[in-house]
């Protein structure tokens, strides 16, 4: 089946397979925070975004085969739910930026800055830190080759804008250049954009309306 990012509370995981990469969605928890489970189709080793809520159903989407990292994208708390049972379960290392990773609940074992990098298997994910939701927000990128780039942003970035702000115009100012000058104004129409919550979008869906985001402030 065709992948669309359209997943539910409750319901099964949408899974995209890439030649190096399968990316596993699911949707938790009452917020309805998007995780996303990362497997290298050439070692198996996996690697998770938010372990956000649920540990129940993370666990049963990771079954048996190795999770090396969790990666946490900020420290908000419905993030975080589930990272301290399911990286007990797993033993996994967690990862995190140093400006949020006090706030989580499990000593972070790798903080990671801007243009870091994170390996699992034989795949690299490059760290984009976006400065404005929280102050240590990082989006995580997937460069595919021929299978295009992939971008998980937490909640900095989602179809229809950036994230949320609390009316705070410094915040706000920040954050949006950073999505600009960070994502925008170097990645192309074609990367595809995967949120902490809802379905997910496209650079070039998007990119049209960043006049229209600058000039409301949120």
């Amino acid at each position: 089946m065709t992948y669309t990012g359209d997943v539910q509370v409750g319901g099964p995981a949408d899974v995209r397979e890439l030649p190096a990469l399968t990316i596993c969605k699911l949707a938790v928890g009452p917020y309805d925070n998007n995780a996303y489970l990362l497997r290298c189709t050439e070692t198996g080793e996996g690697l998770l975004i938010d372990a956000a809520n649920d540990a129940d159903r993370l666990l049963a989407l990771v079954a048996d085969q190795p999770v090396r990292s969790i990666v946490t994208t900020h420290q908000h708390g419905d993030h975080w739910q589930a990272l301290e049972q399911v990286s007990k379960v797993t033993g996994a290392d967690t990862i995190a930026h140093p400006l949020d990773a006090p706030a989580l609940p499990v000593r972070v074992d790798r903080t990671v800055e801007h243009g870091d990098t994170i390996a699992f298997g034989a795949v690299t994910l490059e760290v984009i830190h976006l400065r404005g939701h929280t102050p240590g927000s990082i989006a995580l990128l997937y460069d595919g080759g021929g299978a295009g780039r992939h971008l998980f942003t937490g909640d900095s970035l989602f179809p229809g804008g950036v994230g949320n702000t609390w009316k705070d115009s410094e915040r706000f100012t920040q954050l949006y250049n950073d999505v600009v000058e960070r994502v925008f104004d170097r990645l192309p129409d074609e990367t595809w954009v995967y949120p902490g919550h809802g379905k997910d979008t496209t650079l070039g869906v998007e990119r049209p309306a960043l006049p229209e985001w600058k000039a409301r402030g949120w």
